[in-house]
């Protein structure tokens, strides 16, 4: 690099930086409010609520870099344009090609970081952070239930135990699950017990019956145990059955379950969908990166002229990663939705790229005399 790139290349970086910590920062605070009944309500540790809360900043680095990547080359080239810099620059021949290399080597960097959150870190924590919450609500026997209290653990689920007895044993134990409005489940036992058994945590009940009734039918179905174990972890979401969810299975699982299902809707949409959000995530980052080099590239002698630019690329960008949300969702029900997936960033730095080095953004260099005074001046 020469003096000029590294001397740009050192500024946005900087305010890169700067940004990607921030955003993530503040939006980091307002998820992890939405977790603080890790402590309060379900009686963990400060540092189990630091790990959960801190294993969802690769999803949030993904969403945030290349917003941070554009508000980066916004304010450095905003600042060397009042500086007078990129006039100087523009005087001495230097054209939006040439000026560009410093910002596409910032921009390879941004783009490398949110491929390696959105292919690995991002399901890798997503993973880590589920195991964690089974272990957790595996644990709602020890820190939330007190013997005696008809305790609400989740909407529509409510556990009670009468007294403890000797090692810890339950008795007198109702669970009630009403989360499915389709099915309502009651648990009713004499004694039980919580066992941990390769890595899943069951409550065994002992002498009690189940009673299911579905919706629309009067008479509930009855059935009497001895003995009947309750898998913990299908308290985590009474919908999915203890599934994986898209966002939490490795990016090597999903290529190899879309080959298997096809490109079928439901279950297998939302798989193609998280897929292809991956492989098109870090193109935003040269979409987002290219608009705002666009937008400010050229000198301007008035900060109107220069705040119009700034407002039209970021309404183009709002626009543009709107439009990337809904093509998404598209994509779950219909498989030719996917050239979209792809298309629209692409289109972005596509024509971001024709407006900033085109034909007609082109600039007279100043003459030889002229360029070369000014360059041996900032020498």
């Amino acid at each position: 690099m020469s003096i000029i790139d590294r001397y740009i290349f050192r500024n946005g970086f900087a305010a890169f930086a700067a940004s990607l910590v921030v955003l993530t920062a503040v939006v980091w605070v307002s998820q992890a409010l939405r977790e603080v009944d890790l402590m309060t309500g379900k009686g963990q540790t400060l540092l189990l609520f630091l790990r959960v809360t801190g294993l969802t900043i690769p999803s949030l680095v993904m969403i945030i870099a290349p917003i941070a990547l554009f508000a980066a080359i916004l304010y450095t080239l905003n600042k060397m344009n009042g500086d007078s810099e990129l006039v100087v620059l523009s005087a001495a021949g230097v054209s939006p090609r040439r000026l560009a290399r410093p910002f596409l080597a910032l921009a390879s960097m941004a783009t490398g970081l949110v491929a390696l959150m959105s292919m690995w870190a991002m399901p890798a924590s997503f993973m880590e952070m589920r195991d964690i919450l089974s272990r957790v609500r595996a644990d709602f026997l020890t820190y939330v239930v007190r013997e005696g209290q008809f305790v609400t653990l989740d909407q529509g689920f409510v556990f009670h135990y009468r007294e403890r007895g000797i090692g810890g044993a339950l008795r007198g134990i109702f669970i009630q699950d009403r989360r499915d409005p389709e099915r309502i489940n009651t648990y009713i036992a004499e004694n039980g017990m919580t066992i941990e058994q390769n890595d899943n945590n069951f409550l065994v009940l002992e002498k009690g019956y189940v009673q299911r009734q579905s919706r629309g039918d009067r008479d509930a179905a009855i059935v009497e145990f001895e003995r009947y174990a309750l898998d913990l972890a299908q308290f985590a979401n009474a919908n999915e059955g203890g599934a994986l969810k898209p966002r939490e299975r490795s990016t090597g699982d999903l290529i190899a379950l879309n080959r298997a299902e096809g490109a079928a809707a439901g279950p297998a949409g939302r798989l193609r969908a998280e897929l292809h959000d991956r492989f098109a995530s870090p193109l935003y980052v040269l979409a987002f990166g290219m608009i705002a080099f666009a937008a400010l590239v050229q000198p301007r002698t008035t900060r109107q002229g220069r705040g119009a630019a700034i407002m039209a690329a970021i309404v183009i960008v709002l626009a543009l990663r709107i439009a990337g949300f809904a093509v998404s969702g598209l994509a779950v029900r219909n498989a030719s939705a996917l050239v979209l997936v792809y298309g629209l960033p692409l289109v972005g730095l596509l024509g971001a790229a024709l407006y900033a080095f085109g034909p007609e953004r082109r600039r007279k260099t100043a003459p030889p005399a002229i360029a070369s005074t000014i360059a041996a001046s900032r020498s």
